[in-house]
């Protein structure tokens, strides 16, 4: 496989993930319209947030994103693939890429991400990736709603 080309988030990039549709109980991961995300300027349309957003395409084929976010003391980072592209190993390509993006940019610090539990399709995906479950599951309300989560990290 050839290496991912990355680079930040364009508005058509935005405007194709926000269409993304998973089906099951990966529904939960849609996003609201395009228009809505921009009048409210959440996620990757705040944009205070646009240095923290990468689009990884496969050639010209936008196959996901991630957001890589410091915090005081760890890096953050969050994951998206298209839903048509999952389990073609985009999400191990595009973490382990955005894990050096991290250490470049904030070299002292681990980076971490939150998994619900029943997500055992991404929790591979990520132990592939080099990450590992730290610590016990815990309950956590996010946007999409209340869920438990597994806290993954890599040094």
């Amino acid at each position: 496989m050839d290496q991912l080309k990355f680079r930040y988030l364009t508005e058509e990039d935005k405007r194709q993930i926000c269409a993304w549709k998973y089906t099951g109980e990966y529904e939960i991961y849609n996003l609201p319209p395009y228009d809505m995300m921009r009048a409210q300027q959440t996620g990757f349309m705040n944009p205070k947030n646009a240095k923290n957003y990468f689009a990884f395409l496969d050639g010209d084929l936008l196959v996901g994103f991630v957001n890589i976010r410091e915090k005081d003391t760890e890096v953050f980072i969050g994951v998206g693939v298209c839903p048509a592209l999952c389990g073609r190993q985009y999400g191990r390509r595009m973490l382990e890429e955005a894990y050096h993006i991290s250490k470049k940019l904030y070299p002292e610090k681990p980076l971490y991400l939150e998994v619900r539990t029943w997500n055992m399709r991404a929790v591979s995906c990520y132990l592939h990736a080099g990450f590992r479950i730290d610590g016990e599951p815990y309950e956590q309300t996010t946007e999409i709603g209340t869920g438990t989560f597994f806290r993954m990290v890599r040094e």
